[in-house]
């Protein structure tokens, strides 16, 4: 049975996250990425909306959404009905996305590795939805090194729990390469503020690696359905 969620969860935690990603340093890195989606574009980890205004209405045709609270679609559900191209939303998990294989020409995923509980399995979904040739787009805030990275360590328990289960101290790059994909275009940026926790954010694109199109999930399914 699960468990319902607490009311900081529900109404307080959803608003926290969504101020603290609305800040400058965040939206410098979604600048410089979202406006490269194109065609049918897939956005994992949807949040409030807050890449809603970087996308070209030029060169989208259709942005599905999807994210898991509910707290988040009804804050970002406001700014999606104001958009100039088709846009929709959709409850569901990275780990388990609620779409067809080989069906999106980018997907895009902007500081949502650090929330999702497996990234590995996401990106796993992530390759299975990407046509051939598509792109994933994403920018991230990633663990530092030296005392920084100490301090993340340490605080990591107590920030999550404030902040909507954020990781401070995962490696979305190695994590997006491990998973099948080549990077290119990776910019490191580090930031005056919030310097010490979220102070080193990656941005970049990847493609599947040639040799590595189908992804893990459809094996799975091929191997299940066999079995």
């Amino acid at each position: 049975m699960c468990r319902s969620k607490s009311f900081y969860d529900r109404h307080i935690s959803p608003r926290l996250v969504h101020a603290g990603c609305s800040v400058e340093e965040f939206a410098t890195m979604r600048k410089r990425i979202v406006p490269r989606a194109r065609g049918i574009v897939v956005e994992v980890g949807f949040g409030s909306g807050l890449n809603l205004p970087y996308y070209d209405p030029k060169r989208v045709d259709l942005l599905i959404g999807i994210e898991p609270d509910e707290a988040m679609i009804e804050l970002a559900q406001q700014e999606l009905d104001k958009m100039a191209f088709p846009a929709e939303l959709r409850q569901g998990v990275g780990e388990k996305l609620p779409l067809k294989d080989a069906m999106a020409d980018t997907v895009v995923v902007t500081y949502a590795f650090c929330t999702i509980p497996e990234p590995a399995k996401a990106l796993d979904e992530i390759r299975r939805v990407l046509k051939p040739g598509g792109t994933l787009l994403f920018c991230e805030h990633a663990r530092a090194e030296g005392w920084r990275g100490s301090l993340q360590r340490g605080l990591n328990g107590a920030w999550s729990g404030l902040f909507g289960g954020c990781n401070l101290t995962r490696d979305p790059v190695s994590a997006i390469e491990a998973a099948g994909f080549t990077t290119d275009d990776v910019v490191v940026e580090r930031f005056s503020l919030p310097r010490v926790m979220l102070g080193m954010h990656y941005s970049g694109q990847a493609h599947v690696r040639r040799g590595n199109v189908t992804g893990l999930a459809s094996e799975k399914r091929e191997e299940e359905g066999a079995g």
